[in-house]
Protein backbone atom coordinates (compact mmCIF):
# COMPACT_ATOMS: atom_id res chain seq x y z
CA UNK A 1 0.00 0.00 0.00
CA UNK A 2 1.47 3.38 -1.03
CA UNK A 3 1.98 6.18 1.42
CA UNK A 4 -0.41 9.12 1.20
CA UNK A 5 1.19 12.34 -0.01
CA UNK A 6 1.06 15.32 2.31
CA UNK A 7 -0.36 18.65 1.18
CA UNK A 8 0.28 22.05 2.71
CA UNK A 9 -3.02 22.20 4.63
CA UNK A 10 -2.08 18.98 6.48
CA UNK A 11 0.47 20.97 8.48
CA UNK A 12 -1.82 23.84 9.50
CA UNK A 13 -2.28 24.14 13.24
CA UNK A 14 -0.32 23.67 16.44
CA UNK A 15 2.24 20.92 16.96
CA UNK A 16 4.39 19.88 19.89
CA UNK A 17 8.02 19.62 18.82
CA UNK A 18 11.03 18.00 20.44
CA UNK A 19 14.48 18.16 18.89
CA UNK A 20 17.60 16.25 19.84
CA UNK A 21 20.94 17.48 18.51
CA UNK A 22 24.16 15.48 18.70
CA UNK A 23 27.36 17.11 17.48
CA UNK A 24 30.25 15.20 16.00
CA UNK A 25 32.28 15.77 19.17
CA UNK A 26 29.51 14.19 21.27
CA UNK A 27 28.05 17.44 22.65
CA UNK A 28 24.26 17.28 22.92
CA UNK A 29 21.34 19.68 23.06
CA UNK A 30 17.57 19.29 23.38
CA UNK A 31 14.82 21.64 22.26
CA UNK A 32 11.22 21.35 23.50
CA UNK A 33 8.53 23.69 22.27
CA UNK A 34 5.55 24.41 20.07
CA UNK A 35 5.41 24.85 16.30
CA UNK A 36 2.57 26.71 14.58
CA UNK A 37 1.72 26.70 10.89
CA UNK A 38 -0.62 29.67 10.31
CA UNK A 39 -2.26 30.61 6.97
CA UNK A 40 -0.91 33.70 5.17
CA UNK A 41 -1.38 34.88 1.58
CA UNK A 42 1.78 33.06 0.39
CA UNK A 43 1.07 29.73 2.13
CA UNK A 44 1.70 28.90 5.79
CA UNK A 45 3.87 30.90 8.18
CA UNK A 46 5.85 28.51 10.40
CA UNK A 47 7.02 29.62 13.81
CA UNK A 48 8.41 27.51 16.60
CA UNK A 49 9.16 28.68 20.10
CA UNK A 50 10.61 26.76 22.96
CA UNK A 51 13.51 26.09 25.25
CA UNK A 52 16.95 24.82 24.25
CA UNK A 53 18.95 22.97 26.89
CA UNK A 54 22.62 22.05 26.71
CA UNK A 55 24.59 20.43 29.54
CA UNK A 56 26.57 23.01 31.48
CA UNK A 57 24.59 25.97 30.12
CA UNK A 58 21.52 27.86 31.31
CA UNK A 59 18.33 27.07 29.31
CA UNK A 60 17.81 29.42 26.36
CA UNK A 61 14.64 30.56 24.62
CA UNK A 62 14.72 29.74 20.91
CA UNK A 63 12.56 30.89 17.99
CA UNK A 64 12.64 29.81 14.35
CA UNK A 65 10.51 31.07 11.43
CA UNK A 66 9.95 29.96 7.83
CA UNK A 67 7.41 30.30 5.04
CA UNK A 68 5.95 27.08 3.64
CA UNK A 69 4.39 27.37 0.17
CA UNK A 70 1.72 25.30 -1.59
CA UNK A 71 4.35 23.09 -3.32
CA UNK A 72 5.85 22.30 0.13
CA UNK A 73 8.86 24.49 -0.56
CA UNK A 74 10.31 26.04 2.58
CA UNK A 75 11.75 29.57 2.56
CA UNK A 76 13.85 31.47 5.08
CA UNK A 77 12.46 34.68 6.64
CA UNK A 78 14.66 36.75 4.32
CA UNK A 79 13.10 35.17 1.21
CA UNK A 80 15.87 32.70 0.34
CA UNK A 81 14.85 29.17 -0.71
CA UNK A 82 15.70 26.50 1.90
CA UNK A 83 14.43 23.14 0.61
CA UNK A 84 11.34 21.30 -0.61
CA UNK A 85 9.57 18.76 1.61
CA UNK A 86 8.85 15.50 -0.29
CA UNK A 87 5.06 14.86 -0.20
CA UNK A 88 5.41 11.21 0.82
CA UNK A 89 8.50 11.67 2.94
CA UNK A 90 12.07 11.11 1.89
CA UNK A 91 15.15 13.20 1.37
CA UNK A 92 15.94 16.80 0.52
CA UNK A 93 19.07 18.89 0.87
CA UNK A 94 20.35 22.43 1.15
CA UNK A 95 23.87 23.64 0.37
CA UNK A 96 24.93 26.48 2.67
CA UNK A 97 28.49 27.12 1.58
CA UNK A 98 30.65 25.47 2.84
CA UNK A 99 28.30 23.01 4.63
CA UNK A 100 25.75 20.47 3.36
CA UNK A 101 22.37 20.03 5.05
CA UNK A 102 20.56 16.75 4.27
CA UNK A 103 17.13 15.99 5.68
CA UNK A 104 14.90 12.94 5.71
CA UNK A 105 11.19 13.40 6.40
CA UNK A 106 9.24 10.44 7.78
CA UNK A 107 5.42 10.72 7.67
CA UNK A 108 4.71 7.02 8.44
CA UNK A 109 3.11 7.82 11.85
CA UNK A 110 1.00 10.76 10.66
CA UNK A 111 -0.26 12.97 12.34
CA UNK A 112 3.12 12.64 14.00
CA UNK A 113 6.20 13.02 11.83
CA UNK A 114 9.95 13.29 12.06
CA UNK A 115 12.64 15.28 10.26
CA UNK A 116 16.23 14.08 10.62
CA UNK A 117 18.98 16.48 9.54
CA UNK A 118 22.60 15.43 8.93
CA UNK A 119 24.78 18.53 8.65
CA UNK A 120 28.38 18.13 7.51
CA UNK A 121 31.17 20.38 6.38
CA UNK A 122 34.17 22.28 7.62
CA UNK A 123 32.08 24.51 9.92
CA UNK A 124 29.31 22.17 11.07
CA UNK A 125 28.98 18.53 12.05
CA UNK A 126 25.78 17.39 13.75
CA UNK A 127 22.68 15.21 13.59
CA UNK A 128 19.36 16.79 14.53
CA UNK A 129 16.14 14.80 14.96
CA UNK A 130 12.91 16.80 15.23
CA UNK A 131 9.69 15.04 16.22
CA UNK A 132 6.31 16.71 15.66
CA UNK A 133 2.97 15.69 17.18
CA UNK A 134 -0.15 17.56 16.15
CA UNK A 135 -2.24 19.08 18.92
CA UNK A 136 -5.92 18.15 18.71
CA UNK A 137 -8.66 20.66 19.45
Amino acid sequence: MGQIGRVLSDFEGVWRVTRDIVHGDGAQARFVGVARWVPVAEGLHYEEQGEMRMPGHAPMQAVRRYLWREDLSVWFEDGRFFHRVPETGGQAEHWCDPDMYRVRYDFADWPAFQATWEVTGPRKDYRMVSRYLQEVG
